[in-house]
């Protein structure tokens, strides 16, 4: 058997984008992003993605430049290599995860599937 140990700076990535959007969020609301996973959808997982006042217990906390991000210990391995960003989709913006680890999105693009 073996132990995999996570070094949580290779495990999610901001885009500049992404930064700038989670700081005007965080100037409104004093806390963390929160970013945590859950069973959904018809592929398996969904993205959970939260402003909250602090990190729970177990979680990984990351600084991006004063943006603290707080990644759900459980979601971890889901999440490895994961770049956050937000894109312009028409006239919204959207926050859009590139993860590597997915194998599989349903059709309205809410669940995901990983190996």
């Amino acid at each position: 058997m073996t132990t995999e140990t996570f070094d949580p700076k290779q495990t999610v990535s901001l885009t500049d984008s992404a930064r700038k959007f989670f700081a005007s969020k965080l100037a409104k609301q004093e806390g963390v992003v929160r970013l945590s996973t859950k069973e959904s959808g018809c592929t398996g997982y969904a993205y959970v993605l939260d402003i909250v006042a602090a990190p729970e217990q177990g979680d990984a906390l990351l600084d991006f430049d004063g943006i603290k991000l707080a990644i759900d210990d459980e979601s971890l391995t889901l999440l490895r290599g994961t770049q956050i960003d937000l894109v312009r989709e028409g006239v919204n913006q959207v926050v859009k995860f590139n993860n590597p680890n997915v194998v599989a999105e349903c059709g309205c693009g809410e669940s995901f599937s990983v190996n």
